[in-house]
């Protein structure tokens, strides 16, 4: 899975999709961000339209303080909260995938928005590394 505009990839070889999960929620929280929401993709499409598909989580992330900057600088920003983590099962492992804060946020065109996408990013970017550092480390 390759990096895009708009989303920052890591592969996990090796790691269970429940682990991963628990890998990044931690790694979240170490962060500052807490997780707000969990959708659990998989059951819904299992519930909803009897289709299977792989396990596959949305977790809504946010970081209280983050939030608070964008909200106070302009409070329709909340259009563009939480950042969005997916954790999937893949082939061998999982994979994590992160919105980067920059792509949803540069719409708002305000100097303080954009601070505050340039910590989000820095943050889930961090994230990313941390989950795999964590993967490798456990492959050894």
């Amino acid at each position: 899975m390759e990096n895009t505009e708009y989303s920052m990839h890591r592969s996990l070889p090796g790691v269970a999709f429940d682990e991963a999960i628990e890998l990044v929620t931690a790694a979240l929280k170490e962060q500052g961000f807490g997780v707000l929401t969990s959708i659990d993709v998989a059951a819904t499409f299992k519930a909803k339209l009897g289709v299977d598909f792989r396990p596959y989580v949305i977790l809504g992330a946010c970081n209280p303080v983050l939030a608070n900057q964008a909200l106070s600088a302009d409070d329709n920003i909340g259009l563009m909260l939480p950042c969005n983590v997916v954790v999937a099962a893949a082939e061998g492992g999982s994979e994590v995938s992160c919105v980067r804060p920059h792509a949803m946020m540069d719409i708002a065109d305000a100097p303080e928005i954009r601070d505050v996408a340039d910590q989000a990013q820095a943050s889930l970017e961090r994230v990313l590394e941390v989950i795999a550092d964590q993967s490798t480390a456990a492959e050894v």
